[in-house]
C-alpha cells in the first residue's frame, strides 16, 4: 500500500498500482470508524445518525472501487446509503438532505483516466483533510488487519435525482434566454446537465463531450488552458452567448464569454458577489488570496464584507461558516454558497452566471469589462531548491510594503500587489501579481521573477 495516495485534502493516486480494492476496504473500515467517533453532541438515536452516504463518478474503476469501499464501512456494522453514479457536489447534498453522519466520493476529480480517489466528508459535509480528520484515517488504515466482522451494516440503494434537481434550480431564475455551450468533459457535469437544466426555458443548452464512457476526449481540468479549446471553438460556431467547461466530478467549472475569451474565476466571483449582496445586504462574500483586487473592491462597493482567506476548500467553506457569509470564489474554479451547506458546486455555479448574465441586454464581454480594470499575470511557477530563504529574500526586498503571511507572503503597495505560495509537495514556489496598468505589471513580474529564479510554465 502506497502512503503517497494520502493527500492534503482527500485520497487519490493511479489505479490499481497505488489505489486498488483492498485498499478502498481500509478506507471505507476508517472512515466508517472516524465518523462514528466523531457523532459527540448529536442524536444517535436517528438511524440515518450512524449512515455513510457514498457515491462514485464515471471512471471505470469505480465502480469496483466503490463496492469495496462499502463493503469496508458495512464491516464496522455502519449502514451505508448508495446514490450511485454522481457529480460530487450532490454528495453535500445528500449528507445534509438524508442527515447522515458523512459521505465518500469516489473520484479522482480532474486527473486523467488511470487516476481514481476518494473525496471525503463529515457531519453537515464538512471536509475532511489532512488538518481535521485524514491523518488519523490514514493511521487507522495502516495499523488494521482484515477480520471477519462481528456484524455488517445494512445498505440501501437510493436514487435522489429529483430532490437535487430541485435543490439547484432555487438559483436558476432567467430573465430573457441564453445559448450556452456546455463542454461536459465526458464527466458527471454530463448526467446533471440532462437531469436539471436540459428542460428548462430560456437555457438553450448547445452540448459537447457528454457522453459518460470513463475515456476523456480532453483531460477533465478546465484550468489548463489547452483544455477549452473545443469550447471555444464551438461558442465562436454557433454564436453563443457564452460557455462552460465542467472537471471530471463536476465540482468545479471554467467560463468564457462570446468572443471565446476566458474569464478568470476571480472576475466571475467579483460578478456573483455584487448580486448575492443585493439580497444580502451587509453580508461577507469570501474570496482566496490570489484574487484581483477588483474582488475587494466590488464587495465593498456592493455593502458587503470581504473575507480574505487562504487557498483551498477546508479554508473557503470554513471561513464561510464562521463569517455566516453568503458567497465565496475561488481562483481555481471552485463556488461556495451559503445556501448549499457552505459547500461548492459547479451546478449551481453555472445556475447562478446564467441567471446573473441573463438580466443584461449586452454580450457577456461589455458586462465584464468594467470588472477588467487590474493587469494580472495568471500563476506563475518557479522552480526553488531553498523555498524559505526565496520568501525572506522577498519580504527583505520589499520592506517598505504591507507584507502579510496568511498563506505564503503577500506584499502590496498603492498600484500594485503579489502573492508568493509554496507548493505541497514539489520544490516549486508559485507567484500571482497583479498591477493597475500592464506595463506596471510587466515591470513588477521581471523584477519580482528575478529574484525567485526560473520560471517554469506560465
Amino acid at each position: 500500500m502506497n502512503e503517497k495516495v494520502f493527500k492534503a485534502y482527500d485520497v487519490r493516486g493511479i489505479y490499481p498500482d497505488q489505489l486498488n480494492e483492498e485498499m478502498a476496504w481500509k478506507i471505507g473500515y476508517a472512515c466508517a470508524q472516524f465518523m462514528r467517533m466523531n457523532l459527540t453532541g448529536l442524536d444517535k438515536a436517528d438511524p440515518r445518525k450512524n449512515m455513510v452516504i457514498v457515491g462514485r463518478d464515471m471512471r471505470l474503476s469505480s465502480p469496483s472501487l466503490s463496492q469495496a469501499l462499502i463493503e469496508g464501512i458495512r464491516s464496522t456494522g455502519t449502514g451505508c446509503i448508495d446514490i450511485g453514479m454522481i457529480d460530487t457536489p450532490e454528495i453535500y447534498f445528500a449528507i445534509n438532505h438524508l442527515g447522515c453522519c458523512g459521505g465518500i466520493q469516489t473520484t479522482a476529480s480532474h486527473n486523467p483516466a488511470q487516476y481514481n480517489g476518494f473525496k471525503i466528508s463529515g457531519v453537515h459535509a464538512r471536509p475532511i483533510g489532512e488538518n481535521t480528520g485524514l491523518q488519523e484515517i490514514k493511521r487507522l488504515v495502516f495499523s488494521m488487519r482484515k477480520n471477519p466482522p462481528a456484524q455488517f451494516g445494512a445498505v440501501e440503494h437510493m436514487d435522489l435525482k429529483l430532490p437535487y434537481k430541485g435543490h439547484v434550480l432555487r438559483f436558476l431564475k432567467m430573465a430573457r434566454p441564453l445559448k450556452v455551450v456546455v463542454d461536459a468533459g465526458n464527466g458527471m457535469a454530463g448526467k446533471f446537465i440532462r437531469d436539471i437544466f436540459m428542460d428548462q426555458p430560456n437555457v438553450n443548452i448547445i452540448p459537447i463531450n457528454m457522453e459518460i464512457t470513463g475515456s476523456f476526449k480532453h483531460d477533465p481540468n478546465p484550468l489548463v488552458d489547452a483544455n477549452l479549446r473545443q469550447l471555444q471553438e464551438s461558442v465562436l460556431s454557433n454564436a453563443a452567448d457564452l460557455g462552460v467547461c465542467f472537471d471530471g466530478d463536476a465540482d468545479r467549472c471554467i467560463f468564457v464569454d462570446e468572443q471565446a475569451r476566458i474569464i478568470r474565476c476571480d472576475i466571475a466571483t467579483a460578478l456573483l458577489a455584487k448580486d448575492f449582496l443585493k439580497a444580502n445586504p451587509g453580508a461577507a462574500v469570501v474570496y482566496d488570496l490570489r484574487s484581483s483586487r477588483v474582488v475587494k473592491e466590488e464587495i465593498q462597493n456592493a455593502g458587503g464584507v470581504p473575507r480574505r482567506e487562504r487557498v483551498g476548500h477546508a479554508f473557503m467553506k470554513k471561513s464561510l461558516a464562521d463569517s455566516k457569509g453568503v458567497f465565496g470564489g475561488e481562483l481555481s474554479g471552485h463556488f461556495y454558497f451559503r445556501d448549499n451547506f457552505n459547500c461548492d458546486s459547479g451546478a449551481i455555479a453555472f445556475a447562478c452566471i446564467l441567471s446573473v448574465l441573463s438580466r443584461y441586454d449586452t454580450p457577456v464581454s461589455h458586462v465584464l469589462k468594467p470588472l477588467l480594470r487590474w493587469h494580472s499575470s495568471g500563476e506563475i511557477n518557479y522552480e526553488v531548491s531553498d523555498k524559505d530563504a526565496a520568501i525572506a529574500r522577498l519580504a527583505q526586498t520589499y520592506k517598505d510594503a504591507s507584507i502579510d503571511y496568511l498563506d505564503g507572503i503577500t506584499v502590496e503597495y498603492d498600484t500594485w500587489w503579489f502573492n508568493v505560495r509554496k507548493s505541497n509537495t514539489e520544490p516549486l514556489l508559485r507567484l500571482n501579481l497583479e498591477a493597475n496598468t500592464a506595463e506596471t505589471m510587466k515591470k513588477k513580474l521581471d523584477e519580482v521573477g528575478r529574484l525567485l529564479g526560473t520560471p517554469i510554465s506560465h
